[in-house]
């Protein structure tokens, strides 16, 4: 059947954030591909929870060159979701990509050079189906090649018409503030910064969130659930079939202390009295800040995208709220 979207996608205006000190507008949540998209899961299933989350209003999609797996196969999946579903909504919606971590063989395979952000570029856009992208993110910093040169490379993809806006991920406060110098002397405005941060990641909080308010550069923060910590899935120990329950990932085993559940158990009561779930009270935290434009979520299925977009019924925190959460996070 063809799909057609929520005729009701927009009638939630409070869902957008402008980003930054730019034009555009981000929903608050964000749907992430990193996780569920990849070659090794069911299409069906990641094209069900895409087309549930535009029916939502999240109109932002992110991605990067190495997602999947294997590396590459969340934007051929997310260019088989476009031309099958979203065909007709492109310009509805704001697609972003990353370059960076290793994706081929060689030297020019991953880091900051001109030749792998811009040869990495022309291969997300071919595996996805599009003439650009409207984020291009430069995914990490790299430490042997000049700042320039990757802002340079950036700047490019803007001006041959490859991306309208770019953006950086895991950058330090200092490098960050450089970078938006170096990219302002090309005439190019640095759209967002992608750090992550939640409640047990909170090293952004240091330099980084006041560099972003200084210079106008929005934020969106990537695993504030902390890979499902922040949930009540792990209330109890580590549940089979769980991220945390696999051989190799993000979330591992030794992550999950007694300690560290100990105070999730406690937020999650501290959520109930709010009348939200963890994770809903997690992302709201993470959205009090005034520079953060928007939350990155990833999810397994339809149920935790609605669940996360409900977040938006509560976003306030009272004084007294963010004492009691400090006092256990801290």
């Amino acid at each position: 059947m063809t799909y057609v979207p929520a005729s009701a996608r927009y009638d939630r205006p409070d869902l957008y954030r402008r980003c930054g000190r730019s034009g555009l507008k981000l929903p608050a949540v964000s749907l992430g591909l990193w996780h569920n998209f990849g070659g090794v899961n069911l299409f069906e299933n990641g094209a069900a929870m895409a087309r549930r989350a535009f029916d939502l209003g999240i109109t932002h999609f992110d991605l990067a060159n190495n997602y999947g797996p294997p590396p590459g196969s969340a934007e051929e999946n997310f260019g088989r979701m476009l031309k099958q579903d979203f065909a007709a909504y492109r310009d509805e919606m704001i697609i972003s990509t990353k370059a960076g971590y290793l994706m081929w063989a060689g030297p020019y395979g991953e880091w900051g050079s001109r030749k792998n952000l811009l040869a990495s570029l022309d291969q997300s856009l071919r595996r996805m189906g599009l003439d650009y992208v409207d984020i291009f993110y430069s995914h990490r910093p790299d430490p042997n090649t000049p700042l320039e040169e990757t802002m340079g490379a950036l700047a490019h993809a803007v001006r041959s018409g490859k991306a309208l806006y770019v953006g950086l991920s895991n950058y330090d406060a200092k490098m960050t503030e450089e970078a938006v110098k170096i990219l302002d002397s090309m005439g190019i405005h640095c759209l967002i910064h992608q750090p992550k941060y939640s409640m047990f990641e909170r090293w952004i909080e240091g330099g980084l969130l006041d560099v972003l308010g200084r210079t106008g550069v929005g934020c969106i923060a990537f695993s504030p659930l902390a890979q499902g910590l922040l949930t009540e899935k792990y209330l109890h120990g580590i549940p089979a079939g769980s991220r945390a329950s696999l051989p190799s990932g993000f979330l591992r085993p030794a992550h999950i202390t007694d300690e560290k559940l100990a105070r999730v158990r406690k937020l999650n009561e501290l959520a109930k009295g709010r009348g939200q779930s963890l994770a809903q009270m997690a992302l709201a935290w993470v959205l009090r800040h005034p520079q953060m434009t928007t939350v990155l979520i990833g999810a397994s299925s339809v149920a935790q995208i609605e669940e996360n977009v409900a977040t938006l019924n509560r976003l306030d925190f009272s004084a007294d709220e963010l004492k009691q959460i400090e006092a256990i996070i801290a």
